[in-house]
């Protein structure tokens, strides 16, 4: 997909600038920086609630396989 994307003249000369000490294209570079701000910007993110509860009981966590177990099972 092409796009344009317009730049004051002190953006792009810091642009090319760093395109070249990097010997990339400044384009590559443009491409870089959305790519690397869509991730950070579309990352899932987990629940605020996720992990809030205690249990108290600390042995939780290693008998979890058992606990599904019987809870599938019927009464």
């Amino acid at each position: 997909m092409k796009t344009t994307v317009y730049l004051d003249a002190a953006e792009y000369r810091r642009l090319k600038a760093l395109a070249a000490a990097d010997g990339r294209s400044a384009a590559e570079l443009i491409r870089a920086a959305v790519s690397e701000y869509v991730s950070a910007r579309s990352s899932r993110r987990l629940p605020a609630s996720l992990g809030a509860a205690r249990s108290g009981d600390g042995s939780l966590s290693e008998r979890s396989e058992e606990l599904l177990t019987e809870l599938g099972r019927d009464a």
